[in-house]
């Protein structure tokens, strides 16, 4: 890769970061300035973009459980999405052509269907970078939102068949058998370590994965997604994905990269694809929203998730090639349809670095349109007699709920918002309950006024923020402490009103060495005294 690409999109991605916006809009932007200088993305580009998209989906099938795509407010949803926006956005295109709009003159009914199909879609890469980026991957509306994606992923997979007309090999049938090598497979993983032989292991399995169903005749991403489910559920699954998470930023890098350099519009390509993210974007982001509260969503996990997928997506420019190919589409069309889905990025980068503040903002309204009737993991929980509570349950919660737990006992409860971590501390006999500290639903739902201490131990500062603000506005009169990894991090809790700060990694030194003193106090093991100075002093 030409050093130049990598100077263009640091420079242009610390800019997007200074305004508060996810570095993907300064990689896009960045694409779009290297096409401005006559750069060609080549090879090299095209082949990172691609290894990006098959780790991409690899580790997402690390975090799948295959039963959450069963539910209805999961597939009914994704389907009913589907083809609401393929009916009514197709309809648009064709009153367009009649307008006299820039290439939907050159629609029929058709092809019309295939631009309204191709913009059904929301972005994979996009949803899940915006996801890990607030680290919201496990959260209720996190999860809702990569499982509609799968159903989507599944569909586009399943039209590309069908178009083709190729139908995969005799020997496809023998992927059925891949179950079998799931004990194996997670024997080699657990042996793999916890250096460079378990991300070796991570990128021949996605490769691998990929490489396997591309020889039986079906998609490489999908081989990739389905052999992260394999590797699904185990204790190393979260590490594995932990261990690939640079690999995958970096190589994901290209896939920006490349969307910018390969476009080559004009100005009616650049007036359409901006008609298309100012009409049919904000639609389809609404219809989301109609959707989901329909399937007794709550309204905040419904907002959450209608912006999450407001995007278009890299499956939509595949559906467009198809179109082209087959002669259905007009060369331009995947050009219109790149540029839109650029834009639309950059808009819902935007939007989604402040979609918590929008919903505070828009609360009351949104409600009007839940449904009275809540799905049965939506009911607010009942925290009993609790007086503290520590909000992510991670290892660094759990550390503090232990020792919390062996002083005040019963009076802690633990909250977090990844059913999977919180039904592993259920039974471990912990008092932990699912909760998301980001819902203002979720502090109105419980007695808050019984708190006197909530200890804040999430992923990142901007969650914490956002959480004290919610316990800001529902009158919540007691402590709050919180932990951090930055000291810059540490200042701006302190200054936001928190009362306690703890960093992270400033402050685990002191407390591995109080530990250490304490367990060594009196055992006549350690070479020198295990009591502090002062009290030697004292004692003198």
């Amino acid at each position: 890769m030409d050093p130049l690409w990598l100077l263009m999109a640091l420079v242009l991605g610390l800019i997007a970061r200074q305004l508060y916006l996810p570095p993907l809009v300064g990689f896009l932007l960045a694409g779009f300035a290297l096409h401005a200088l006559g750069v060609q993305g080549g090879q090299v580009l095209r082949e990172m973009s691609e290894l990006g998209v098959l780790l991409l989906l690899f580790t997402i099938g690390l975090k799948l459980r295959l039963r959450n795509l069963l539910v209805p407010e999961i597939w009914g949803s994704a389907v009913t999405h589907m083809v609401l926006v393929t009916i009514l956005v197709g309809g648009l295109l064709l009153f367009s052509g009649l307008a006299g709009l820039a290439w939907s003159d050159r629609l029929d009914w058709r092809s019309a269907a295939l631009v309204a199909f191709a913009l059904s879609f929301s972005s994979t890469i996009f949803a899940v970078k915006i996801l890990e980026d607030r680290g919201e991957m496990k959260t209720r509306h996190g999860q809702v939102s990569i499982g509609i994606l799968v159903i989507q992923d599944i569909i586009a997979v399943l039209f590309l068949v069908l178009e083709s007309g190729d139908v995969p090999s005799i020997w496809a049938f023998a992927l059925l058998l891949l179950p079998l090598a799931r004990p194996l497979l997670n024997l080699v993983m657990k042996h793999a370590g916890h250096g460079e032989l378990l991300v070796l292991f991570g990128l021949v399995m996605a490769l691998g994965g990929g490489e396997l169903f591309k020889l039986v005749g079906m998609k490489d991403g999908l081989g990739a997604l389905l052999f992260g489910v394999l590797l699904s559920g185990q204790p190393k699954s979260s590490e594995l994905s932990r261990a690939l998470l640079r690999f995958k930023d970096l190589f994901l890098l290209g896939f920006f990269l490349q969307i910018g350099i390969e476009a080559l519009p004009t100005a009616a390509d650049v007036m359409t694809a901006a008609l298309l993210v100012l009409l049919v974007m904000p639609l389809k982001s609404v219809l989301w929203f109609l959707v989901l509260t329909r399937f007794r969503l709550r309204a905040r996990t419904s907002f959450l998730c209608s912006m999450e997928l407001s995007s278009y997506s890299e499956f939509g420019l595949i559906v467009a090639m198809v179109g082209v190919t087959s002669g259905w589409l007009h060369q331009q069309w995947l050009i219109v349809i790149a540029l839109a889905l650029s834009f639309s990025f950059i808009i819902a980068a935007i939007i989604n670095a402040n979609v918590h503040g929008l919903y505070s903002r828009w609360e009351a309204w949104l409600n009007r349109f839940q449904s009275r009737e809540r799905l049965p993991v939506d009911i607010p929980p009942d925290i009993g007699n609790a007086e503290i509570l520590i909000a992510g349950m991670g290892r660094v919660g759990t550390g503090a709920y232990e020792t919390m737990r062996e002083i005040f006992g019963d009076r802690v409860i633990g909250i977090d918002a990844n059913a999977n971590a919180v039904r592993w501390h259920q039974e471990r006999g912990h008092n932990v309950i699912l909760g998301d500290a980001e819902d203002l639903d979720f502090w109105q739902g419980i007695d808050a006024g019984r708190l006197r201490l909530v200890m804040l131990a999430m992923p990142t500062l901007k969650d914490m923020m956002q959480t004290r603000k919610l316990l800001d506005h529902i009158g919540y009169q007691g402590l709050i402490a919180a932990v951090t990894r930055y000291e810059d991090d540490r200042r701006a809790l302190e200054k936001a009103g928190v009362d306690a700060t703890f960093n992270f990694y400033r402050e685990a030194g002191a407390g591995f060495a109080e530990h250490v003193r304490r367990e060594l106090a009196g055992s006549g093991r350690c070479p020198v005294s295990a009591q502090p100075e002062s009290e030697r002093s004292a004692n003198a």
